[in-house]
């Protein structure tokens, strides 16, 4: 992906910083998630979000001057990195007003743009555990879900769902110029090594800083943020993508020069190994009407097995799985010549699929699924965004890319939006009323976080057998009691798998499928 041009604050004029303000107070949205045990019991947890620094006004800490105007630093208070960060501070958020932002419950809303005294683009937030710290999620051999609605989301758009292994806050105890830390949106970091970042480790990303030709409000300075990052949804109606991005480091790397741009010397895979369903053969699968309906919202299954289905085990395979109006829907299976049916990741899949999209394997070079899991072990914090993208349009992730290569090479097809779609100064046009929501975020052991409802009703019971008349002579001895019959699952209902506890016989005329061990469905 190319989140690098991930931006905010159109027309505000202002920026990003360590220090705080005072001039909003920091008030974080409640979004309540869930834990849930082997069982399928399911434990409400208070959560919190957080929006990340790169939004937020940056002032001088004894007024309200702003210490980066359109897309360029004042170079009087910003002349080095130490020196504008003790200078500026980043302030509180208004969260719904500015941001467009609305949390209720367990639901979490993000408008594309927000039209109020001034106008704001696109977000990103992040999942707290406290007021001070992001939750870290460890997730080898569990089992991530949340329910989404994509809907309104057009080609060159993105509601993007992912972990970025930032340090839990934010970076505050390892470098002391860094005085807002998580309570502020602090620490980001990604396999993009993103330079637009104003602020890295606690100083001003100054050196070499140079705005954007194509964006008022965007630069990039000499400095990249790199780390780990697994992006378990990347989505708008059109098209999607589930992405593991290993960086060959551990939590955040500095990079400058050739180490911030991906290939052979760079510190991260920044293309990753993506399951697309339409660029990998299926364009049936994932769309409008299509077999996983984007016009209504569905369930999102992600799980992360481990070669010995342990928590400590090596990560081996990454599955996907939807339920939908109360079907569970497997993921597609590749349909590419030179390639196996995969329908999950696993280092097989990504090696095969390099190979028949000839492109270099930088996932295999910085370490493959194994140094995903090390950064799983380490726990990873949960990014919830919306934005556009002044890269490269979105097309990497809905069209046809790269454009100078055949459509019809395999590969370069991703989805059926043009190569002329997904400029940002048209989609914050023509869809400025645009939103991502995400809601019911559960994490647990593989198999605890969803079920299917089946049918509402089972199919039609034989009629009781005749009972003879009292008066009529008994020519046979009577029959032997039987048992009371097995409970029955319903069509699309499970019916086994490892830690399943429920009916393991389907109700006619339906059978069990095994799906993986630990997953079986009446079909």
């Amino acid at each position: 992906m190319h989140r690098s041009a991930l931006l905010a604050l159109a027309s505000l004029a202002v920026t990003y910083a360590q220090q705080v303000g005072t001039n909003t107070a920091e008030v974080h949205p409640p979004l309540t998630w869930q834990t849930c045990a082997a069982s399928g019991t399911c434990t409400n947890v208070a959560g919190k979000v957080v929006l990340d620094a790169n939004w937020r006004w940056l002032h001088t800490t004894t007024g309200y001057t702003n210490c980066y105007t359109g897309n360029t630093f004042d170079k009087t208070l910003c002349p080095d990195g130490a020196t504008c960060a003790a200078n500026c501070a980043l302030d509180g958020a208004d969260y719904t007003g500015t941001y467009g932002v609305t949390a209720s419950g367990s639901s979490l809303k993000l408008n594309f743009v927000t039209s109020g005294a001034n106008k704001n683009v696109g977000s990103r937030l992040y999942l707290m555990e406290t007021d001070t710290s992001y939750k870290l999620f460890k997730l080898l051999n569990q089992e991530f879900t949340f329910d989404v609605d994509v809907s309104s989301l057009p080609c060159g758009l993105n509601g993007a769902l992912y972990f970025s292994e930032m340090d839990a806050d934010g970076g505050m105890s390892k470098f002391p110029t860094n005085k807002a830390g998580a309570k502020y949106g602090t620490g980001y970091c990604d396999s993009q090594c993103p330079r637009d970042l104003k602020f890295i480790n606690g100083k001003a990303n100054v050196d070499g800083w140079t705005g954007d030709s194509n964006s008022a409000n965007s630069g990039k300075g000499t400095q990249g943020a790199c780390c780990n990052e697994m992006d378990i949804w990347e989505a708008n109606s059109m098209a999607t993508a589930f992405t593991p991005h290993p960086c060959a480091s551990s939590g955040l790397a500095v990079c400058t020069g050739d180490g911030c741009n991906g290939g052979t010397a760079g510190l991260c895979d920044p293309a990753g190994c993506d399951f697309n369903s339409f660029r990998m053969g299926d364009q049936s699968f994932f769309g409008i009407g299509k077999t996983v309906d984007s016009s209504k919202p569905f369930t999102v299954v992600t799980q992360f097995l481990t070669h010995d289905n342990t928590t400590t085990g090596t990560l081996s395979e990454i599955r996907r799985l939807y339920v939908q109006n109360g079907k569970v829907i497997q993921n597609s299976k590749v349909n590419i010549p030179g390639m196996d049916a995969f329908d999950s990741i696993t280092d097989e899949f990504c090696s095969q699929q390099k190979t028949a999209f000839e492109d270099t394997n930088l996932f295999a070079n910085q370490g493959g699924l194994k140094q995903m899991g090390a950064s799983f072990a380490k726990g990873v914090v949960l990014v919830l965004s919306i934005w556009d993208d002044y890269a490269a349009n979105m097309l990497w992730l809905d069209s046809q890319y790269p454009t100078n290569k055949a459509a019809a090479n395999p590969g370069v097809t991703r989805g059926a939006c043009a190569t002329g779609s997904g400029a940002p100064a048209d989609v914050e046009a023509s869809a400025s009323n645009a939103a991502v929501t995400f809601s019911n975020i559960k994490l647990g052991p593989i198999g605890s976080t969803f079920k299917s409802t089946g049918s509402t009703t089972g199919p039609a019971q034989p009629p009781p057998p005749p009972v003879s008349s009292p008066a009529a002579p008994v020519s046979t001895p009577p029959a032997t009691p039987t048992s009371p019959p097995a409970a029955t699952q319903t069509h699309f209902g499970q019916c086994g798998g490892i830690g399943f506890t429920g009916p393991t016989t389907c109700a006619a005329p339906f059978t069990c499928s095994k799906q993986n061990d630990y997953y079986s469905q009446c079909i």
